[in-house]
């Protein structure tokens, strides 16, 4: 392969990334794609996951983006994707990029309109997977206690 062929930035379904990486790691910058479905996914469109995004030609991009688009129609495992069981249509999806995003932020609202405890931990700002809240997740809070400057020293009476 020359020089010519190698891009420097390979674009993935809207995703920009560097001609240098792997392939594998390459189609990780989708969002929504980890490194697993990345390696199913290259496996599925017959491409090698160690070769250089550089040197993905056209068909090669199109392939990978079809079996990003739709998992399901090339048998991918359901575990794999990142919204199973849906909540309206109770079957097994993977979203990506913008639709990820505002699926997620649809869920969050629904559960805070319908007052879960998931719901009422994401609307008052606190941490709501379990963890501690004791010494961390005070970011936009008070912090610590103010002193008090001694008699005489300036600012006082």
């Amino acid at each position: 392969m020359s020089s010519q062929e190698f891009r420097h930035i390979v674009r993935i379904l809207g995703a920009d990334s560097a001609g240098t990486l792997k392939v594998a790691y390459s189609v990780t910058s989708i969002k929504g794609v980890n490194l697993s479905l990345s390696n199913a996914i290259l496996k599925k469109a017959g491409i090698n996951p160690n070769m250089r995004s550089g040197f993905l030609t056209d068909s090669d991009i199109t392939k990978i983006e079809d079996v990003v688009k739709d998992p399901a129609k090339y048998n991918l495992p359901g575990w794999l994707f990142n919204r199973r069981k849906d909540s309206d249509t109770g079957k097994d999806l993977h979203m990506i990029s913008a639709d990820l995003v505002l699926k997620t932020k649809n869920d969050i609202d629904e559960a805070k309109s319908i007052r879960s405890w998931r719901g009422y931990r994401h609307a008052y700002s606190l941490k709501v997977r379990g963890q501690r809240t004791k010494t961390t997740g005070r970011a936009g809070k008070s912090l610590g206690v103010k002193k008090k400057t001694p008699q005489g020293k300036g600012g006082g009476k």
